[in-house]
């Protein structure tokens, strides 16, 4: 008996949360990747770790079109090692992704190629050529290969993740069979500042469904306000800096809207006795994340009712008077030196999320042996990245942290708040479930940790026994 299709592949985000790449493969002529992004931290692809991982290690000949859900780095990160395998088809996205992919993969091709700018202007140029925007809610086909009956359209869905960010349902119809994909990508929680809440499709087949937080539940948005300024009030008694680290892409932005607010909203109020909210400086230190945020401001379009009924009441909540940024790494290097020897009381946003390179890592070397630092995380920490190790490691006693391979003592206070994840916790991913009006016959559970993926199976199986629900 031949191959039944269409079927799907995990390439990635099968033994973790990183590395998203999925093939949807439609006969034995035609398929499409969904996401080609980058493995992170300990986190490794099925062929090991070292370069060996960042290498397209499947053919590209039948792959007719990538799919991308979102820009972050773990979904997109590879693109540049799938054209040097030949890739050569359209990369279909939304169109706010359209305007942020680009300049991701800019700094991609800088960290891991060259900075040859004459090169990379050249990829950069073919990524453009390559990508085709499409709106949200709109159905388009994808032109498969002339030998074949078979048939695929794609359709992107807000996902509330980041500006942009999409799920997407992918219509097959295989000898006179349709078969609905939805490929979850990365999902959001509901009230997301700036974002749109993502709303369940009515119906598919098979849900490729993300897990990150499968096993826990965040605040509310209300809660995990009232929790950032409870934690940057308790931090600033200290009369140090908050070093936060953060993706330059979605994170950023989304802290900078709930830090306008909160100094919007208890202006003259002092925060410790001395220093009033709106005077409270907050640095932005990434090149990336300064683009990024400009590109936000751009595509305000996007934005939900709330963020543009602030730009109404002529409130700024991306470009407020406290916000410092910086671009250079002289300024850089500037800035970490002057606050390591003054610890003058600030917060300052960095990129990498997950402390595993940029220019947090700097701030970290400098500042998290001074007991007046404070490092507050508010995202997930994939395993072996320094931002776990330091999550792990600061309720030791005489904890340490190799950082760049130098060995330093934690006596920086550390604080989590989950709830600013942009990932859909447990009630949300059940929600998303819950709500399509005809379900699903199967979902695999990917970007997730064992525990994620082991709880949330149990809960959908709970509420929906006549689903099969397994992890690839």
């Amino acid at each position: 008996m031949g191959e039944q299709f269409p079927k799907i592949i995990h390439h990635g985000a099968i033994d973790g949360v990183t590395g998203s790449c999925h093939q949807l493969d439609i006969d034995e002529n035609n398929a499409v990747l969904i996401d080609c992004g980058l493995f992170q931290g300990a986190e490794i692809s099925p062929q090991g770790a070292g370069f060996k991982q960042l290498e397209i290690d499947f053919p590209v000949e039948r792959i007719q079109a990538l799919l991308v859900t979102h820009c972050h780095i773990d979904h997109v990160g590879r693109i540049p090692y799938l054209l040097a395998a030949g890739f050569k088809g359209p990369i279909y996205c939304s169109e706010p992704t359209a305007v942020l992919l680009p300049r991701v993969l800019e700094d991609a091709v800088k960290i891991g190629f060259t900075r040859n700018q004459a090169l990379i202007d050249r990829f950069i140029g073919l990524i453009e050529e390559l990508i085709q925007p499409l709106p949200y809610r709109q159905w388009q086909t994808v032109p498969l290969a002339k030998q074949t009956d078979s048939q695929l359209k794609i359709r992107f869905n807000r996902a509330g993740h980041i500006l942009g960010s999409a799920y997407i349902d992918c219509n097959v119809k295989n000898n006179g069979v349709n078969t609905r994909f939805t490929f979850s990508g990365d999902l959001g929680a509901p009230y997301t500042p700036l974002l749109m809440a993502p709303k369940s499709p009515y119906q598919t087949d098979v849900l490729v469904l993300e897990s990150t937080y499968g096993d826990k539940n965040h605040e509310n948005r209300r809660q995990r306000r009232r929790l950032l300024k409870e934690i940057i009030t308790r931090c600033l008694e200290n009369d140090g800096v908050i070093l936060i680290p953060a993706f330059s892409i979605g994170r950023t932005q989304e802290l900078l809207y709930e830090l306008e607010a909160l100094i919007h909203q208890n202006k003259n109020h002092k925060i410790n006795g001395k220093l009033r909210w709106d005077d409270l400086e907050v640095i932005i230190d990434s090149p990336l994340a300064n683009d990024f945020t400009e590109a936000y401001r751009q595509l305000k379009t996007y934005w939900d009712q709330e963020a543009h009924a602030k730009l109404k009441a002529g409130r700024h909540p991306l470009s407020f008077e406290q916000l410092t940024t910086i671009d250079s790494h002289q300024d850089h290097l500037r800035t970490v030196n002057y606050l390591k020897k003054t610890a003058r009381t600030c917060i300052v946003i960095a990129a990498s999320g997950m402390c595993a390179g940029g220019r947090i890592v700097n701030y970290l070397s400098a500042l998290i042996e001074d007991p007046r630092t404070d490092i507050l995380f508010v995202g997930y920490q994939a395993e072996g990245t320094t931002g776990r190790l330091i999550q792990e490691n600061a309720a030791k006693q005489e904890a340490m942290i190799e950082i760049d391979r130098n060995r330093y003592r934690i006596n920086a206070g550390v604080y989590t708040l989950s709830g600013y994840s942009a990932h859909a916790d447990q009630k949300d991913l059940l929600g998303f479930v819950r709500r399509m009006r005809k379900k699903p016959r199967e979902i695999r559970l990917v970007h997730g940790s064992e525990s994620a993926k082991r709880v949330l199976k149990e809960q959908l199986l709970r509420e929906f026994p006549d689903i099969k629900v397994w992890a690839p």
